[in-house]
């Protein structure tokens, strides 16, 4: 028996990250696959009983596991990136709530005639969005900085408030038979509120000034910080039901602004145990649904879906942009994407099981209810949002940016003509010096390794579209290739050779595995271009073709003189010059190249 549930478990678990792998291979939110998996799994063919499998443990995992993903969410949210959105994100966490809340619990009344209790408490469950479907969503969207962030922002504070609201109602409705429900509930929302914001902000402020003062060792940052999350949780919760979420994500928030305290290692940690625990509770919790229920709703569930989608998120977003610098077709996209993930899937399964138990069996319907709210705003706005944010004009522009790995002087003097030709470049480099020189000559920079988790978390790939792999460093040349590939496009990397690859003989090369294209020609590498800038005098200009002087003419011209570097079209699309391919410029296009004379002119008419 112990045998089977281990061999359950770990099925679980590898099918979870096999979700997540396609999930980012299609770019779309993992949800979708793991309540395919769990769906399949649990209700379609009897495989997985998450109630046997984890007995009086599943739902201590499920809250302990939310309260983990919370904070290591609310890790990333920092002041400074809401600046001048403040107002926006704190209606949409107060105003916003309580308009989806009431609009969602008076359409579940009105169609499937349920006790009040139990429609004001399915609407404080599906009031709070999703990070943990937000976040890949917007990776698809990509939409202005702005609605990414207050998306974000929203994303993770909704959700202990969210589940705070519910635990009220929860309150209620347990106290509604004793004719003192108002002053019970008033009475459980002043002790959330009041032990959530102290103890979280409490042990937020301890534990940055234990960090900040180097009194724990760096190899027990992460297995500290959950264990400090886990009892966080805990005695929050121990002391008064329903304050350990708010609890562990105020103390994130703390952390995350706290001054000279180094979290990298600990959101590294982190993120993948997050990533873990989401796969692991999509499958385990849709293996729980009864189909039977869904098909019994029948169309009530389109009407609550749609009077979520179209009435209550619209009218909840223009209230909280009211006065704000927000334009309107940024407010449209914020109407449009509001998906719920797992705290609402969590909430439900919780409360469903608690109130069954007390008697009121009209609470089975909140599991059936939640998912359907689920599955519909994850499927519809993961389906749609991208083309309506470009349809509004609020979509990151087509991606004609460079990301170049090196700062060094090749890197720069490239880096410089794509930007004088309008083109955003950013330079990624571990060396201070070479970002120093970078920064001085006004270019975007990176100081870091490429191949990161903390470049993954902090690079700005907005409107970014290809990778120049510059450095003399041919192995990190060679790793960022391949870990941008995915990202980018297997035709949108390209890396200089080292002088050792010229020497490579015909037949090696052949077969080599090489996934991305040889900059600017077969007998072009780092060393000769460096030597060409630094002692030959070299430098690279942009030159105007003509029908008077073309492409033929100016290699006619210059021969031996210049390295065709790129082309750019008279409608601005760049085309990169290779080993692989020569590219033919036509009349008008500007051919940016490295030439020997840069004394004379080259812009001809």
């Amino acid at each position: 028996m112990l045998i089977d549930k281990v061999f359950i478990l770990a099925a679980v678990v590898f099918v979870g990250i096999l979700c997540q792998w396609f999930a980012w291979r299609v770019k779309l939110p993992a949800i979708l696959f793991l309540l395919f998996a769990g769906i399949i799994a649990g209700p379609f063919t009897g495989w997985l009983n998450s109630d046997a499998l984890f007995g009086d443990l599943l739902f201590p995992f499920i809250s302990l596991s939310v309260a983990v993903i919370l904070f290591e969410g609310s890790l990333t949210l920092r002041f400074h990136e809401i600046a001048g959105l403040e107002r926006v994100v704190r209606r949409m966490i107060s105003f916003g709530v309580l308009v989806t809340w009431l609009i969602t619990a008076a359409a579940t009344r009105l169609v499937l005639d349920l006790p009040w209790g139990l429609a004001l408490l399915f609407g404080a469950i599906t009031s709070v969005t999703g990070p943990t479907v937000i976040v890949p969503m917007l990776r698809t969207v990509k939409p202005t900085a702005a609605v990414s962030h207050i998306l974000r922002w929203e994303g993770i504070v909704i959700d202990p408030i969210g589940a705070t609201l519910a635990v009220l109602v929860y309150e209620f409705i347990l106290a509604g038979s004793s004719g003192h429900a108002l002053s019970h509930t008033l009475l459980a929302f002043a002790r959330i509120v009041g032990i959530g914001l102290l103890l979280g902000s409490l042990a937020g402020y301890l534990y940055g000034s234990i960090l900040r003062r180097h009194w724990l060792p760096e190899f027990l940052h992460s297995v500290a910080t959950l264990g400090l999350v886990i009892f966080v949780f805990a005695v929050s919760s121990s002391i008064q039901h329903g304050t350990g979420l708010l609890a562990v994500t105020v103390m994130g928030i703390w952390l995350a602004n706290m001054r000279d305290v180094s979290l990298e290692e600990i959101l590294d940690f982190k993120e993948s145990l997050s990533v873990l625990l989401i796969s692991v509770l999509f499958i385990v919790l849709s293996a729980r649904l009864d189909f039977h229920r869904f098909f019994h709703l029948g169309w009530h569930v389109v009407f609550i879906f749609l009077s979520i989608q179209l009435l209550s998120r619209p009218l909840s977003v223009m209230i909280s942009a009211l006065g704000s610098k927000l334009s309107w077709p940024e407010r449209h996209l914020l109407s449009w994407i509001g998906p719920r993930g797992i705290v609402a899937a969590a909430i439900s399964a919780l409360f469903a099981i608690k109130l069954q138990a007390a008697g009121y069996s009209e609470a089975e319907l909140l599991v059936p209810l939640t998912f359907s709210v689920i599955i519909g705003t994850v499927v519809l706005q993961s389906a749609t949002a991208r083309f309506i944010a470009k349809w509004l004009g609020v979509a990151e522009p087509d991606p004609r940016g460079f990301l170049i790995i090196g700062a060094n002087l090749v890197a720069r003097a490239i880096g410089r003509a794509l930007q004088q030709a309008g083109f955003r470049v950013l330079l990624v480099d571990s060396n201070w010096e070479m970002i120093g020189k970078a920064k001085m000559e006004g270019l975007e920079t990176y100081y870091g390794e490429p191949v990161s988790q903390h470049a993954d978390r902090n690079l700005d790939l907005v409107g970014i579209g290809k990778l120049l792999a510059l450095s003399p460093r041919g192995p990190l040349n060679t790793l960022s290739c391949m870990h941008y590939r995915m990202e980018l496009g297997p035709k949108a990397i390209f890396a200089i050779q080292a002088a050792a690859d010229m020497e490579m003989s015909k037949e090696r090369k052949a077969v080599s595995h090489r996934k991305w294209r040889v900059l600017f020609g077969p007998e072009v590498s780092f060393s000769s271009l460096t030597k060409a800038l630094a002692h030959d005098g070299w430098k690279v200009r942009s030159t105007t073709l003509s029908q008077t002087f073309d492409f033929a003419a100016y290699q006619l011209q210059y021969g031996q003189g210049a390295i065709p570097l790129f082309a750019v079209t008279p409608k601005g699309r760049i085309e990169v010059f290779t080993a692989e391919e020569q590219l033919s410029p036509q009349p008008g296009w500007t051919v940016i190249a490295l030439v020997a004379d840069p004394d004379r002119s080259l812009v001809v008419g």
